[in-house]
């Protein structure tokens, strides 16, 4: 079983797990999304603010968060194993790796910050 913790109420996450959710669904994939803005977030153990500053997910006992939480979600869909394949190799790992972790998950994050601002 793989679960994976997103932010629903990010409208660049929601279209990419959203994505994710309905392939997972149409083959029937253990999988599980949890919205992070909902009750399923405290089998997580991981307060909002962090939650939402990347993706995680967890395999079993492990959670794992930025590329690697990718990583683990792209093996557990064989349609997009081969991505994870070639995302592993040397090299290319560390260029997306600091791409999410460094650059789009911070950029993310405080696009969440804003819209919690306005709307609050």
């Amino acid at each position: 079983m793989t679960r994976v913790l997103y932010n629903a109420d990010c409208p660049i996450c929601s279209f990419e797990i959203d994505h994710y959710r309905r392939r997972a669904e149409r083959d029937a994939l253990p999988v599980v999304f949890d919205d992070l803005n909902g009750p399923a977030r405290a089998g997580w153990r991981i307060d909002a603010d962090s939650a939402a500053r990347r993706l995680h997910v967890r395999r079993g006992d492990e959670v794992l968060s930025g590329f690697p939480a990718f990583l683990a979600l792209w093996e557990a869909m064989p349609h997009m194993r081969p991505l994870a394949r070639v995302a592993r190799l040397p090299g290319l790992r560390t260029v997306i790796g600091f791409t999410y972790d460094k650059l789009a998950a911070p950029m993310l994050y405080r696009m969440h910050k804003r819209r919690q601002q306005k709307a609050g």
